[in-house]
């Protein structure tokens, strides 16, 4: 009997660590899935900004490709950050670009949003992250020495000898009034990014939005072409998601209720279907398609934001 429930014991004990197991390959990648970017500039004194983009992958075991790269830095990237790149696995080499831009007034917030794409098995992966660059540690002094100019003026030691009348000091005391000007109020900080993902497997398409501590309540509606609509309202700090049924010739349009342009999805089926999953064989090629639905995507995300703020819309959470 002691045998019996040992063994019994056993196999209970094996079945649920595989199930466990089981839960962790399947549920571990659909987390993952998206570029990591970063950056970093020097400025010299003419205004002139050298920005160094940097984008990584959280994948470690499959190579993607870059779909968007969009910079609020004017001019385009040189280097091998751009649309169709191979984003390598991660601890094999990161994805570089460089860009250069004179600014005539204060640096603005200078960032870049990258998007990219995974085909595992059955399933593919999109998602974006945006970055804003920091000041460089390692920028070259670029200002040229202008300290021999001031060295010349004391061999003239007998001129400053003649202004010493102090009679300026009644004037001094007058303009004590004016002394004190408003001190100019810090801008509002700006909101933090969301994240916006799309999982498309043999069944399902699946649109997901994470919105960051820092960011701003907002509420999204995904209608398809047939007229099934859901709503996604995401909060900060929080993960949402939508899930459609995959079909031949799905399309879901996005709309913000937070600005006037929306944005309309097609379902791509991921290669490995081959038939199954509800009927949806691909043939050839599909990184058109592809490139297309994730582009379509990342920049319904940045209406949110790149077009919220052209128009000056101010967000209430």
């Amino acid at each position: 009997m002691n045998r019996l429930h040992l063994r019994r014991a056993a196999v209970l004990t094996v079945g649920t660590l595989l199930g466990l197991a089981g839960v962790v390959t399947v549920a571990g990648p659909a987390a993952a899935h998206h570029p990591e970017p970063s950056g970093s500039y020097c400025a010299a004194e003419n205004g002139t900004v050298t920005v160094t983009w940097s984008v990584i992958s959280s994948e470690t075991d499959i190579s993607g490709r870059i779909t968007t790269v969009e910079s609020t830095v004017p001019g385009a990237i040189s280097g091998g950050l751009a649309v169709g790149a191979e984003l390598k696995p991660a601890g094999q080499g990161p994805l570089t670009g460089t860009q250069t831009h004179t600014f005539t007034g204060p640096i603005p917030e200078l960032k870049l949003t990258v998007g990219a794409h995974w085909e595992r098995g059955r399933k593919s992966h999109d998602g974006e992250r945006t970055v804003t660059a920091r000041p460089g540690r390692n920028c070259a002094t670029q200002s040229p020495s202008p300290s021999p100019s001031p060295s010349t003026p004391p061999s003239t030691t007998p001129t400053p000898s003649t202004p010493a009348s102090p009679t300026p000091t009644p004037s001094a005391s007058v303009p004590p009034s004016p002394s004190t000007p408003p001190a100019p109020s810090a801008p509002p900080a700006e909101p933090g990014e969301p994240v916006f993902k799309l999982d498309q497997d043999c069944d399902s398409m699946t649109f997901i939005v994470e919105n960051p501590a820092d960011g701003i309540a907002f509420a999204a509606t995904f209608t398809t072409e047939k007229g099934e609509s859901r709503k996604l309202v995401s909060e900060p700090g929080k993960a949402g998601s939508v899930e459609f049924e995959a079909y031949r010739g799905l399309t879901v349009t996005v709309k913000y209720d937070v600005v006037e342009e929306s944005e309309t999805i097609p379902y791509t089926a991921p290669r490995d279907c081959s038939g199954q999953g509800g009927g949806l064989p691909v043939t050839g090629p599909a990184a058109g398609a592809i490139a297309g639905g994730a582009a379509l995507l990342l920049a319904a995300g940045a209406v949110l934001f790149v077009v919220a703020r052209r128009r000056r819309i101010r967000f209430t959470a």
